[in-house]
């Protein structure tokens, strides 16, 4: 099945990355019998570790630059998410006949054709967790019916591909799936048997050059849905998945939280809301009532999401790390300034730009706020009034009211922490809550977070 997919085929990897996805990738094809290619701009110094991993497998590396022949003399091109729509690399295969896939795309087709169940989990926000708690319930009620359940998609160094070979009939694979892995669905015109669609708010404005292009590719998670099939959504979408949606897919509209009586750990409506999401899945899959009540109760939440890591000297610390656009910040904030009659957060937020109305964000920031700790970034000074610069638009400067005192732009996360627990009192609350992207100070996300991790676990 896959392995002869590979087998003795020339395979080019765009994009070897950091996370650790396209290396499994390349593990798993080249263990199948492909010639791997693998093709990053990146310098071999850059990404050494990754690199290091794939030694010994026979994989070809060009690093530091892309050779068009790696795209058109080759049996096919696997394209890394994110990989830009207009990729000049993409549009030479593509002319040269070779076909283009995405790995979480193809590892879902073979999947499929195992007998393998599929969840998919997409929206702007509440993916990562709503795919979580499926896969934690699905987990926790595995036992007594020997369901196999896995995790994968948008999930930090998982290979969803090289998952593939633990794959058996009847098992249940849960996928978070951003709007780049969901391009690979459309491209295979493949959608899961259960489709989850949280949200639809304005993000990765600096990669789509409308809403309707970023819905579009979005929307692959139910538009290639079959007859029994099932589609959960809030009724915000119901317009847009009109218009798309198969008549004989059973479609759920969830319009509000759990019910009251139905415990869950993790604070704020908005997950009250990501549970309920949950609920309609598993039930959709065929859990008890029992079972999705206990799971959901029972789930701890997910790392860099609202996490509480620690309480200092009467302050309480969150890490929500991934919370890049303003409307998950401005979630965080509300979730923790419930029942408080006077401003307690500290934000630590700031960032690299995507080219997102910041007024929401400051608006809700002058309610919640005692003071603001900004990390410098393109986005910070955005906020701070400066011009859009990463889109280079003709926007009009716009000077955003902060209220509350604000501290910063610091250039280190270690700087901004040191700043926000000299600030704090008994009795108040950090959030580091960046509603922006990481690159720049950072590598990625992940290696923001373990930072932000590692500096509260060493203070003494």
């Amino acid at each position: 099945m896959y392995g002869d997919f590979f087998k003795g085929k020339r395979v080019t990897i765009l994009g070897l990355g950091l996370l650790g996805r396209s290396v499994g990738d390349a593990e798993c094809i080249a263990k199948c019998g492909g010639r791997v290619t693998v093709t990053d701009l990146k310098t071999h110094e850059e990404l050494v570790e990754s690199v290091a991993r794939l030694e010994g497998l026979g994989v070809t590396f060009h690093l530091g630059g892309h050779d068009s022949v790696d795209f058109t003399d080759t049996d096919m091109v696997i394209k890394s998410a994110g990989v830009r729509l207009d990729s000049k690399e993409v549009a030479a295969a593509k002319a040269a006949g070779v076909p283009v896939y995405m790995s979480t795309a193809l590892a879902a087709k073979f999947a499929y054709e195992m007998g393998v169940k599929i969840i998919g989990v997409t929206g702007t926000r509440g993916k990562s967790t709503v795919a979580h708690m499926i896969h934690h319930a699905l987990v926790a009620s595995g036992s007594a019916s020997r369901r196999r359940a896995h995790l994968g998609g948008n999930i930090r160094g998982v290979s969803t591909l090289a998952m593939l070979p633990d794959f058996r009939e009847g098992d249940v694979l849960v996928l978070e799936l951003d709007s780049w892995q969901l391009q690979g669905f459309g491209d295979l015109k493949l959608s899961p048997h259960i489709a989850v669609f949280t949200n639809l708010m304005p993000d990765h404005q600096n990669y789509y050059p409308d809403m309707d292009t970023y819905f579009a590719d979005k929307a692959n998670i139910f538009r290639f849905q079959k007859k029994g099939d099932t589609l959960i959504a809030t009724p915000e979408l119901a317009e847009r998945i009109a218009g798309i949606a198969v008549p004989d897919v059973y479609a759920k509209h969830i319009e509000t939280p759990l019910p009251q009586g139905w415990g869950i750990q993790m604070p704020g409506e908005h997950n009250r809301l990501n549970a309920a999401l949950a609920a309609a899945a598993l039930e959709a899959y065929g859990l008890s009532e029992k079972e999705i009540r206990e799971g959901l109760a029972s789930f701890g939440g997910v790392e860099g999401r609202l996490q509480f890591v620690r309480e200092i000297n009467g302050v309480k610390i969150y890490n929500d790390n991934n919370a890049t656009t303003p409307e998950a910040a401005i979630a965080a904030l509300q979730a923790l300034n419930v029942g408080l009659t006077k401003s307690h957060i500290l934000l630590i937020m700031g960032g690299a730009d995507k080219g997102l109305d910041m007024s929401a964000l400051v608006e809700e920031v002058n309610r919640s706020c005692k003071a603001v700790v900004f990390l410098a970034g393109s986005g910070t000074e955005k906020v701070l009034g400066a011009r859009d610069k990463v889109l280079g638009n003709s926007l009009e400067p716009k000077t955003y009211n902060l209220k509350p005192a604000h501290h910063g732009p610091f250039n280190s996360l270690n700087q901004a922490v040191s700043k926000a627990l000299e600030l704090a009192e008994e009795g108040d609350t950090i959030l580091f809550s960046p509603a922006f992207a990481s690159f720049g100070m950072f590598k990625n996300e992940y290696e923001r977070n373990d930072q932000f991790l590692q500096i509260i676990k060493n203070i003494v």
